[in-house]
């Protein structure tokens, strides 16, 4: 076969294999739960109490703090959940001012947001994260392979490893309270004891309904927005606040689900292995090529040999 030839047939080839690719390929659907269970923080409740860092130690029999859940001064610097503590207060000073003109912190408690199309379930490639039906990011530790891939896509930053422990270890978050919600349908233990009823429990579509009817009745106290409702296609935690999010360390992220954009390029590119053959293909080609060019040489080298003789 000449090399034209050869060629021309691995084009033809390539192109055939880009036209024939099914167009569902790259079709992406949410793998969200149609309504699951959520939580909604008003933050213009929350007093900062820690009462909800206490529960959640409790419930999943995490290390104790340094120290106590009482001592208000670990406000005092801001502060990330990681392997020991799966939710933390932090506070913040907006210039948020009170009726009697005093300036009042406001509240932000953190944890894994627990995401409708969760970017570190898509990122695992184990399928030891995955999105439950009562709205949990579900955590399988049988299958971890501690690739922490999950830790580098949550947009979010939230999933903590154990690297303390060089044998079995664990990305740590928060749970959800999974096993409350899935044995006994109970909210998460933050929830339940909350002294302000800052945390309410219940389904995703009547949070969301009990939000905007708050937004609606008091324009003056929220802003005009719920965190959680649509960024990255929507999480399980909502939040309401009276300054804007972006003064109390939320972080701005698009409305898409991030594996949206993600596994619609794995698909396209690996769907039927159409993409393997295009580039096993081209590589065939530059071979073929190269190969060709080598036996060319020693021919032109005896060539020029001779005529200097």
């Amino acid at each position: 076969m000449r090399r034209r030839s050869f060629l021309k047939m691995s084009l033809g080839g390539a192109i055939g294999a880009v036209a024939l690719r099914p167009n569902s390929a790259a079709a992406w659907q949410s793998r969200a739960p149609a309504d699951s269970y959520a939580a909604l923080v008003d933050l213009t409740r929350c007093i900062g109490c820690r009462k909800c860092e206490q529960a959640c130690q409790q419930e999943h029999d995490l290390p104790l703090p340094m120290k106590s859940f009482e001592d208000l001064t670990v406000l005092d610097n801001q502060r990330r959940p990681d392997a020991a503590r799966f939710t933390v207060i932090n506070r913040y000073h907006s210039g948020r001012v009170n009726p009697e003109g005093q300036l009042v912190a406001d509240y932000v408690k953190v944890q894994c947001m627990h995401c409708q199309d969760p970017a570190c379930a898509s990122a695992c490639i184990t399928g030891a994260l995955s999105k439950t039906a009562h709205g949990a990011v579900h955590y399988d530790v049988n299958k971890c392979i501690g690739c922490r891939y999950c830790m580098v896509a949550c947009p979010f930053e939230i999933p903590a490893y154990e690297y303390h422990d060089p044998l079995t270890p664990r990305v740590m978050k928060c749970t959800f309270c999974e096993q409350r919600l899935r044995e006994k349908q109970l909210p998460p233990a933050c929830a339940t004891i909350c002294p302000t009823e800052a945390i309410t429990f219940g389904k995703r579509s009547a949070l969301l309904k009990l939000a905007r009817r708050r937004l609606k009745e008091h324009p003056g106290r929220y802003i005009q927005q719920i965190y959680g409702e649509n960024e990255v296609g929507g999480t399980s935690w909502l939040y309401l606040s009276a300054v804007p999010f972006s003064k109390l360390g939320f972080i701005p992220l698009p409305n898409k689900p991030l594996p949206k954009l993600t596994e619609t390029l794995q698909h396209s590119l690996f769907s039927y292995l159409w993409s393997p053959a295009l580039l096993f293909t081209l590589l065939s080609g530059l071979f073929f090529f190269n190969r060709r060019k080598q036996l060319q040489q020693p021919e032109n080298s005896a060539g020029h040999a001779g005529g200097d003789v």
